[in-house]
């Protein structure tokens, strides 16, 4: 896969190795060809993330995760699943961007239980299935996009993050 990081936080040494490999089994999972798909991925802090989130989302404050679909993909009926993205004339998949806050993430694992691995993954897990078309504004949708991330953390040796 074509998987262009950018650190803006040094913490993020271990982010690009996880995404690799949650970004993979998140394809795999949709039916597509890990080479032909382009991503981007911003890792960084609350304070940019907080940023990005008030120009995208009109919300002033720092979130776990943001994502950019290159194309909207989503089901038309809730809780079908997504559209599968087509390549454009060379070929590759532009599937869009991610933004993750180490702030955050470390703040949400700690207050979980959880190691900061397994959340990061889940996370960009998260984000990945948005690029691809699932959502969690209606409640069919969440139901899907939750069963779909479970399955997938399962296979990467993941715990049910929402079996708390």
């Amino acid at each position: 896969m074509n998987l262009e990081v950018t650190l803006e936080d040094d913490r993020w040494q271990a982010l690009e190795p996880l995404a690799r490999h949650a970004i993979a089994e998140v394809l795999g999972y949709c039916g597509l060809e890990a080479d032909l798909c382009e991503i981007s991925l911003l890792g960084c802090n609350d304070a940019r993330i907080a940023i990005l989130n008030a120009e995208f989302r009109e919300t002033p404050t720092p979130t776990n995760v943001l994502s950019w679909p290159a194309e909207d993909l989503a089901a038309d009926l809730p809780g079908d699943k997504p559209r599968q993205p087509k390549p454009d004339f060379t070929g590759e998949i532009a599937l869009g961007d991610i933004a993750i806050s180490y702030d955050t993430c470390a703040r949400e694992a700690a207050e979980a239980g959880k190691p900061m691995g397994a959340h990061v993954t889940h996370l960009i897990v998260h984000g990945a299935l948005h690029l691809l078309g699932y959502d969690h504004i209606r409640d069919p949708d969440a139901t899907l996009m939750e069963a779909v991330e479970v399955e997938i953390l399962g296979k990467l040796g993941i715990d049910d993050p929402y079996n708390v």
